[in-house]
């Protein structure tokens, strides 16, 4: 290849690089622009490092039951910190913590972590899940701590579904109320179904009384 060829193949080459420079200068951080999935919200104050935070809603979006906070917490200094609690600002979301076995406090050990959401592990319950937004808003989760105080950060709402199914709330919506017994053509239920306890919706007296 002649020089003069070579050298504009290098101007070429650097056009192009200097075009998907400004372009991604251009879209920032917007992950949506860039079609990247944002990472989980994490954070750091003082010793204590925030991570994979979520609020974690029904798989069903119709669905209604609980919700929960995971998310996991790590104490690099040298005492124990207590998270005394867990809210939403801005929502009228309740947050109940309960350690992973017992009752008493949820506590960040020195030179340890504390995870919540998840078999066997601490839990940030939100009892009525559509309180906690829909699936896809960005919600500020705001922990207490006993030493740091609080610190907020904003957390992407997600069903149980795929990678967060482990990590989603363990009580699922009650099965919806069956339908009403069927009626003669006169209005009234059929003889057959007021004769019969099962029929009817109502428990016979054998299951009524046997375990």
């Amino acid at each position: 290849m002649s020089r003069s060829l070579r050298h504009g193949a290098f101007a070429a080459t650097a056009l192009v690089f200097s075009i998907a420079s400004l372009s991604a200068c251009g879209a920032g951080n917007d992950a949506q622009t860039l079609k990247v999935r944002p990472d989980n919200a994490a954070t750091a104050v003082d010793n204590l490092k925030i991570q994979n935070v979520n609020v974690i809603t029904q798989p069903d979006p119709e669905a209604e039951g609980p919700a929960v906070v995971a998310a996991t917490l790590f104490n690099d200094g040298t005492k124990k910190e207590t998270l005394e609690s867990v809210t939403l600002p801005g929502t009228s979301a309740t947050v109940k913590l309960s350690p992973a076995k017992g009752n008493g406090p949820l506590v960040v050990p020195a030179g340890g972590r504390l995870v919540l959401g998840g078999k066997g592990n601490a839990s940030a319950v939100i009892e009525n899940g559509r309180d906690a937004g829909a699936d896809g808003d960005v919600r500020t989760v705001a922990f207490s701590f006993s030493e740091t105080g609080e610190v907020s950060l904003g957390a992407a709402v997600v069903p149980a579904t795929h990678f967060f199914k482990g990590f989603g709330p363990s009580a699922l919506p009650s099965a919806k109320p069956t339908s009403s017994p069927s009626k003669s053509a006169s209005g009234t239920p059929s003889g057959e179904a007021s004769d019969s306890g099962a029929e009817s919706g109502t428990p016979s007296d054998d299951a009524a009384t046997t375990e």
